[in-house]
């Protein structure tokens, strides 16, 4: 049984006002990832470590220069054929929640799982996408990689 919309909706909202756009459906989902270039698919969660940890974490990382294209997120519990489509994607990954996966072209090039979550802060968290962000979405990557 989902989480009532109520509950769910301010963790929602900090993402959106973070310019991340919600997946509803796997076939949004289908579309965000078949879309060129980086795509950050962020799996939101009502725990702890999410609200303390993943989400800052998220939005200190996005202070940076290098980002990726889109940012898009589903919603563990709430969204729940959505979210088992993005993690169809976190292929040789087991399902947590939260986590955060870097797709480039459709494929995974950098996760964080929840078990990569809860053991760092926020600003941990923030130095590990930047890290991803330079490798996989900077100018220079696309040439590169």
């Amino acid at each position: 049984m989902p989480y009532p919309e109520y509950l769910v909706a301010p963790m929602r909202q900090e993402l959106i006002d973070l310019g991340v756009t919600e997946l509803r459906t796997p076939a949004e989902v289908d579309a965000a990832v078949a879309q060129p270039g980086t795509t950050l698919v962020i799996v939101n969660s009502v725990c702890g470590c999410a609200a303390g940890k993943a989400r800052p974490g998220l939005a200190l990382s996005l202070r940076g220069p290098n980002r990726p294209d889109r940012l898009v997120s589903v919603f563990a519990g709430f969204d729940v054929d959505a979210t088992d489509r993005a993690r169809r994607y976190f292929t040789g990954v087991p399902p947590s929640s939260p986590s955060i996966g870097l797709m480039r072209e459709g494929k995974l090039v950098a996760m964080l799982q929840r078990s990569d979550i809860e053991n760092r802060d926020a600003l941990m968290i923030a130095n590990a996408l930047t890290s991803a962000y330079n490798e996989f979405c900077a100018p220079s990557a696309v040439t590169q990689n």
